[in-house]
């Protein structure tokens, strides 16, 4: 620390000299004609001749700097890469020359000069002006050993993204997934909205929520969990396919796949059901994988992946059946709850036999999903939104994938009955009362809306977050979150 101190001053009295020289060390304007990217391509053939037809200028931060006398080499970084530059003491201007002794690797600088390649090959610029654009107070932290702690990556992503370029490349891809599903949505005529993320009931999800205040409404406001009741209030209101990337906000627990702030794709289409959506899920996906990737099949933490559709389609049920020695639907809800307690399994004492059920899924069943996978057809207690199967009420017409273990997204065929959905709301509005923290409140709008009428509706939401991790191989979601949360420095 004491080091890193001693260096900040060294720098700080450079910009102090820099001042008295009458240079601005933070002007607020350069204009680059190139990109390290353009010159690459632009310049593929160029040989050891500078001429001036590859005259360049190029704007970016000093990567490396060696000095050999009156002469010295530098590596320029900019968003699309490195490029070498040479800065010959004869070559360039007495106030460039003197304005390059002072700049320290980190620093941001303009060059003009001219493009040739050097007698190992490697592509360079000749300069003949050097501008300095800001100056580095702060040395860059040192590669191999400074910047690989994780929790330093994630506190300090500027200096991540600086010292490691392949995180860059994440995030490019990321935007690359959303506009590739951004794209594919609208040629299917859904419509992109946006919805509250304050909200003064919070709903569509079991999870606490974060709370504010609003002074001048003199109320409480919550942070949103879900944007799935507006969305439908959108179907009530006659849209019939609406979507939104949303912000979403859940006060829980932080590991591998969980972050309290997330981004969700969630879409409803009017007049589809669970088995629609699972079709529109699938090819979704599969074409959002090959649009970056250019195929369907990819590796995931050294796993092959195949989102080729159609995926596998298996119920929550039997999916239990296949991977214990349980059999759910055989057994009343004592035999259930003794024999799962007899197997080791922790229970509070007042579950279900749906919540039962969901638990044997979590414990046997999750972690073995490593191909894109649809679990379908959930207890009615742990799915109030969707509705029941026609043929058993006691479950509903819900699905899940999963993917390499993990949950990526959730759909139903959307409750539409409002005396229904009225006493699912309750049975919630019970659940809080008892001490159910992720249980959620009345929504007494919302069920107005639902007795104007909504269509016959299926709904989707995706998991942004785990969705890139699984495109850009990653394996925490903190990877694939530019800024995630952390608890605060000590």
């Amino acid at each position: 620390m004491e080091e890193s101190n001693d260096l900040m001053q060294q720098r700080k009295e450079k910009v102090n000299e820099i001042r008295d020289a009458g240079i601005n060390p933070y002007p607020h304007q350069y204009t680059p004609t190139h990109s390290t990217t353009l010159i690459h391509k632009e310049f593929e053939d160029a040989d050891e001749t500078p001429n001036e037809d590859s005259k360049v200028t190029i704007a970016g931060r000093i990567m490396t700097k060696r000095d050999h006398g009156k002469s010295s080499f530098a590596h320029l970084q900019d968003s699309g890469g490195q490029i070498q530059i040479y800065i010959r003491r004869g070559n360039v201007e007495q106030d460039s020359y003197q304005i390059y002794r002072k700049v320290d690797v980190g620093d941001i600088i303009g060059v003009s000069g001219t493009v040739f390649r050097t007698r190992t090959g490697e592509l360079t610029i000749l300069a003949d002006s050097i501008e300095l654009l800001s100056k580095s107070i702060r040395p860059l932290p040192e590669k191999w050993h400074g910047l690989q702690d994780k929790q330093t990556r994630y506190r300090q992503r500027y200096a991540d993204l600086i010292m490691n370029p392949e995180v860059k490349d994440v995030f490019i891809k990321r935007t690359k997934i959303v506009q590739a599903i951004r794209d594919m949505l609208n040629d299917d005529n859904f419509i992109e909205v946006e919805t509250p993320v304050l909200q003064p009931i919070y709903g569509g999800a079991s999870a606490r929520p974060f709370t504010t205040y609003h002074n001048t409404l003199d109320q409480p406001l919550y942070l949103r969990i879900a944007n799935e009741l507006y969305l439908k209030r959108l179907i009530v209101g006659g849209f019939d396919r609406v979507y939104e990337f949303s912000r979403d906000f859940r006060n829980e627990g932080m590991d591998r796949d969980h972050n309290p702030e997330f981004t969700m794709l969630e879409l409803y289409q009017a007049y589809a059901d669970y088995q629609e959506i699972m079709e529109l899920t699938e090819n979704l996906i599969a074409q959002t994988v090959e649009k970056l990737h250019g195929t369907t099949k990819i590796q995931y933490q050294e796993q092959e992946l195949d989102f080729t559709p159609p995926w596998n389609r298996i119920t929550m049920v039997e999916s239990i059946k296949q991977n214990s020695d349980f059999d759910p639907e055989s057994l009343s809800d004592d035999e259930l709850y003794t024999k799962v307690v007899n197997a080791g399994i922790e229970l509070a004492g007042d579950e279900s036999k749906g919540e039962i059920i969901a638990e044997l899924f979590d414990t046997f069943v999750e972690d073995k999903l490593i191909q894109p996978t649809f679990i379908y057809d959930y207890p009615i207690e742990v799915s109030p939104f969707a509705k029941k199967k026609p043929e058993n009420p006691e479950y509903v017409e819900r699905f899940e994938f999963f993917i390499s273990g993990m949950e990526v997204g959730n759909a139903f065929s959307e409750l539409n009955d409002p005396i229904d959905q009225r006493q699912r709301f309750l049975e919630q509005a019970s659940n809080l009362e008892k001490g159910d923290e992720e249980a959620f409140m009345v929504d007494e709008d919302y069920l107005r809306a639902l007795e104007y009428g909504m269509p016959p509706t299926g709904g989707l939401g995706i998991g942004i977050d785990r969705l890139t991790m699984l495109l850009t191989d990653q394996y925490s979601i903190r990877d694939v979150i530019l800024f995630p949360q952390m608890r605060p420095e000590s």
